[in-house]
């Protein structure tokens, strides 16, 4: 049995490899790219919408400040942690970020968080919370960086924080307190949310493209398997009709000049179906080949008997069977000494089973269960989810192939 092509000649080579990148090319998913960019805009635009609106909570403080060096300082917390805050919105909704990026991303934002109390504690002292909202937006950003669960301990240390300052600047403790441990989380519980959203869409489409490329991997095998169909139904008569050649090659020379003539015009319309196979794409069929098969066993002096399905093979399980049966013919011919062969394909409402029985076994020359053809077609077809089943007894050889009905 011929085993799977890997060169064949340059002219059908090359236009099997052309067409099939043109077949199937790399897969990608049709508009992801574009959903994924305007989510990406979207969750960003949310993301910057919410966190300004915090902001604008510290700012008021500054309006009621009414020392202009502790309003520049105050300007100065609140506009550091805005610009720390928009890479951090950034950071959340790119996935091309390394994780050292991310991590001193991270350590940027704790320090301006840090830097942001005395800059901003004294800011409306006694009459403004400046801080505890300040506090409250360094923890709802929290998420944009870190999972969600750590702004807890962040809300936690904020409200310490929040205490501590309203206590020395004269302010109301439980007031702070209530900011920083109501709003914090509040707005941590949006911002994670959000972040988490997107992550699901780039998960999802991630997953849309691995379908994507999995299915054009299995398109680019089903293609390989068709032309390996086809060239192996040609491949497997040619090589039987030379060795016919051959072995009349004494005893009947004008026979076996007729037998090489046929391999040749058998090899010129393998290239010609083979060239008609990757532009118009078909599968070998399965009564083509049961004809050409009876025909050579016929003319090496095999009496065959063909029973034909009583009607039209689903192609799946019309594909699978002339596999088994272009690997049954061989063994027939050259592991044998065959006087008669029968071949019989019945359906049934649920399976397709296909039988090639033939005499002539011996000891020492016929192909058994552990060959590697069959091994290889027992495999081929539990993939497909049918069986192989071979047996040896009384000098006669059976080969039974049981494929399902509908794919």
């Amino acid at each position: 049995m011929p085993g799977r092509t890997g060169r064949n000649g340059d002219s059908a080579g090359g236009a099997a490899g052309s067409t099939l990148t043109g077949v199937v090319t790399d897969a990608t998913v049709p508009g992801g790219e574009r959903t994924l960019r305007r989510a990406r805009t979207a969750t960003m635009v949310s993301l910057a919408t919410g966190m300004i609106a915090t902001l604008l909570l510290p700012a008021v403080g500054l309006g009621r400040e009414p020392d202009p060096w502790r309003t520049a300082c105050g300007v100065l917390a609140i506009g550091t942690f805005a610009l720390v805050l928009t890479a951090a919105v950034g950071a959340a909704v790119t996935t091309g970020w390394s994780v050292a990026r991310r991590r001193r991303l991270r350590i940027g934002y704790a320090a301006v968080a840090v830097l942001g109390v005395p800059l901003a504690a004294p800011v409306a002292m006694g009459d403004w919370p400046t801080w505890a909202w300040l506090g409250a937006a360094t923890v709802g950003g929290v998420p944009l960086l870190a999972p969600l669960r750590a702004a807890l301990p962040a809300t936690a240390l904020a409200m310490l924080v929040a205490g501590a300052v309203a206590q020395v600047t004269g302010a109301s403790i439980g007031q702070a307190v209530l900011v920083v441990g109501a709003a914090g989380p509040g707005v941590a519980l949006v911002n994670g949310f959000q972040v988490w959203f997107w992550r699901l869409l780039v998960q999802a489409e991630r997953g849309r493209a691995a379908q994507a490329r999995l299915a054009a991997a299995q398109e680019r095998l089903r293609f390989a398997g068709d032309v390996h169909d086809l060239l192996g139904h040609h491949l497997t008569v040619i090589a039987l009709k030379a060795e016919l050649a051959a072995r009349l090659a004494t005893a009947d020379p004008s026979r076996a000049a007729r037998e090489a003539g046929e391999a040749q015009r058998l090899a010129a319309t393998a290239l010609t179906e083979l060239r008609r196979t990757v532009h118009g794409y078909r599968r070998v069929d399965l009564g083509e080949q049961l004809t050409a098969v009876a025909q050579v066993l016929r003319s090496s002096g095999v009496r065959c008997t063909v029973v034909p399905p009583a009607g039209e093979l689903p192609p799946e399980a019309a594909t699978q069977l002339a596999a088994v049966l272009r690997e049954a013919g061989t063994n027939v011919l050259r592991h044998s000494r065959a006087g008669w062969c029968r071949i019989e394909i019945t359906q049934r409402e649920d399976e397709v089973r296909m039988t090639v029985t033939n005499d002539g076994v011996t000891d020492t020359g016929t192909a058994d269960r552990h060959s590697h053809g069959l091994r290889g077609l027992a495999d081929r077809l539990a993939g497909a989810g049918g069986r192989l089943r071979v047996d040896r007894a009384d000098g006669v050889f059976t080969v039974e192939a049981t494929v399902p009905a509908v794919a």
